[in-house]
């Protein structure tokens, strides 16, 4: 049976996994969502120095604080910056990392390389708008843009909404400093949703390395949230990942 630990994206807190890690759990596994600096019931604990950093230590500082081994470390989009960073620095406590919809960065990369820069500029503008260092999350139509909505009902998309916080700018605008490679033998999965098979099957070519070992490529027929689209089949994937 397998320990994961499983960080959500941009606005989401723990609760986004809550049915993904009630069907691993009765699979057998243990289940860990973990909310970062800032957000959800963590969202008082942020503030304007709150960037990446702050987000690869709340991952490395559960897994050590809670002596977890053979870990497998679960990224849902934006969490492919800390846990990439987080990979780096755990060393032999990793079995296994696990990238929903998203990818590893590279050293120097920040969340808003990612983006055309007229969305970048958007985004920049909403935060200077707001209260300086936090980006509350766009409308659905902005999202829609980049992320395939897919799944997601009128009831999700309004509780989405309801429960989403405040991203800290900081974790988007700071780069990803060094170490990023996990130690040697670590399983390295990545699960895609109709995002990713769209950008892999079309030949991207700075994502071609996902098709090619050491990278084991699953395929999950939902949109960019499947943790909330698709709970049970995306802990079925994971499940299989580890098997």
């Amino acid at each position: 049976m397998a320990t994961y630990v499983l960080i959500p994206g941009a606005w989401l807190g723990a609760w986004a996994w809550e049915d993904t890690a009630r069907a691993l759990r009765e699979r057998g596994h243990t289940a860990l969502p973990l909310t970062l600096t800032g957000l959800a019931e963590l969202s008082d604990r942020g503030g304007p120095r709150t960037d990446l950093d702050t987000h690869i230590a709340d991952i490395t500082g559960f897994v050590e604080r809670n002596d977890l081994r053979d870990v497998t470390l679960v990224a849902h989009s934006y969490a492919a910056a800390p846990v990439t960073g987080a990979a780096g620095r755990l060393g032999d406590r990793l079995e296994r990392v696990v990238h929903v919809d998203s990818a590893p960065f590279a050293t120097g990369m920040r969340m808003l390389d990612l983006m055309p820069p007229q969305a970048a500029d958007q985004l920049r503008q909403q935060v200077s708008d707001g209260d300086g260092w936090r980006l509350p999350m766009p409308s659905f139509e902005f999202l829609g843009l980049s992320s395939s909505l897919d799944g997601l009902d009128e009831d999700q998309r309004a509780a989405l909404r309801a429960r989403a916080t405040p991203q800290p700018f900081g974790t988007y605008t700071q780069r990803l400093a060094g170490p990023v490679e996990p130690g040697t033998g670590v399983d390295r999965v990545l699960v895609a949703c109709h995002d990713f098979t769209g950008l892999l099957d079309a030949g991207v070519p700075m994502l071609a390395f996902l098709n090619q070992p050491p990278w084991r490529r699953f395929d999950l027929l939902t949109g960019h949230w499947p943790m909330l689209s698709a709970p049970a089949e995306l802990a079925a994937v994971l499940d299989t990942a580890v098997s």
